[in-house]
């Protein structure tokens, strides 16, 4: 065997796997300000929508948010209906933040 076939072997088997960690509640509790912040930055509505959010859980890649606190506002802050529409420019500004893609239930 002369020297390109072994390169060639060596070079066919190097593997480029790229491992990312997994994410856990504390982690998207940790970059959440910064998750808020690029929300802003992006759709100020959204970041309104959703800033009062409280981390509840996050498992099998779903981020469940309660917003049962806002609730008990004076003022309205009952966006329910409309976060929906601005979920999309959360997921997206999570995804930037902490690399991986994740899902969104409210409770």
């Amino acid at each position: 065997m002369d020297w390109r076939a072994k390169a060639l072997i060596f070079a066919t088997d190097l593997r480029s796997t790229v491992i990312f960690p997994l994410v856990e509640l504390s982690d998207i509790r940790s970059q959440w300000n910064e998750i808020l912040g690029n929300l802003e930055a992006k759709n100020r509505v959204a970041w309104i929508a959703y800033f009062d959010a409280r981390l509840s859980s996050f498992e099998n890649n779903l981020l469940t948010l309660d917003f049962s606190d806002s609730r008990k506002f004076a003022a309205s802050h009952e966006y329910s209906e409309t976060r929906p529409n601005l979920k999309a420019d959360l997921l997206l500004v999570i995804e930037q933040v902490l690399g991986q893609k994740v899902e969104i239930a409210e409770r």
